[in-house]
């Protein structure tokens, strides 16, 4: 797909959808080729004001001429919307669902011929630090795929991973941030608990598991490697593994992992 001639359609104008525009506009995008279909006017109107880009309470302003279109609505809402754009919608244009559990076999059976993405992003989009994952049906092509690939790369990161991979991804990075935030809260309590004040203690552990999660992503070390660097013989970092170990952290972790990805199965 040609990015000089990209424009975008946005099928939900709510917080997700809100967060991808935020990121992609200026950048990726320009404004003016972005477009939102959002049934309340009061939404319509703060999307405009905030962003500028084109919204409306009706789809059929933009919805032949955009050559990406992405599903962001409720997954009680997508049957109707799928509804709604089938018989409205070119061929040349692809879908990019981010709707959490509709497969791609769901989508195909109100719009069996055209190149479809399913998208897990997570909350991060809101910080252009997403972590995104996507699956394509066998009408996208590679151009489809690199835009894919680079709108995403445009807000974090992404990975194309097989469909059926998706619940373990939902409950690896798309549950990911609230173990991440329970693990700065309970950091920072500790911090606290050892004389820090409260708002010190929260910058602390926050810097310090993004510091640890960069060094990760850009030495490409595994973070076993990474942990011995830090872990002096008798210091005090093995004292506070060894307490974590002995209370189960690393095991609490792969547990929870697991349990989201048999709750996003039994979702789906």
């Amino acid at each position: 797909m040609d990015t000089q001639n990209l424009r975008i359609g946005f099928i939900g104008g709510g917080a997700l959808a809100e967060a991808v525009i935020s990121g992609i506009r200026g950048t990726f995008i320009a404004s003016k080729d972005i477009y939102v279909s959002e049934p309340r006017k009061d939404r319509c109107a703060e999307l405009i004001s905030r962003y500028r880009v084109n919204a409306d309470t009706s789809i059929d302003s933009f919805i032949g001429s955009v050559n990406l279109l992405f599903l962001a609505v409720k997954p009680k809402d997508a049957a109707t919307a799928l509804g709604e754009i089938k018989r409205k919608l070119t061929l040349n244009t692809t879908i990019m669902s981010v709707v959490a559990g509709l497969k791609i076999s769901v989508i195909e059976s109100f719009l069996p011929n055209n190149p479809i993405i399913r998208v897990m992003p997570n909350v991060a989009v809101r910080v252009g630090e997403v972590m995104a994952a996507y699956a394509m049906n066998n009408r996208v092509l590679e151009a489809d795929r690199a835009l894919a690939q680079s709108l995403w790369s445009s807000v974090g990161r992404a990975v194309e991973i097989d469909e059926k991979l998706m619940d373990a991804v939902t409950g690896l990075s798309g549950s990911g941030p609230a173990y991440a935030f329970l693990a700065i809260d309970a950091l920072a309590d500790g911090g606290v608990a050892a004389g820090l004040p409260r708002n010190v203690a929260i910058e602390l552990a926050a810097q310090t598991l993004l510091g640890a999660a960069k060094m990760v992503l850009e030495t490409g070390e595994h973070p076993d490697a990474l942990r011995d660097k830090v872990t002096s013989p008798a210091g005090t970092t093995i004292e506070g593994v060894r307490v974590l170990e002995h209370s189960g952290f690393r095991s609490a972790l792969i547990e929870a992992v697991i349990a989201a990805t048999d709750k996003s199965k039994n979702l789906s």
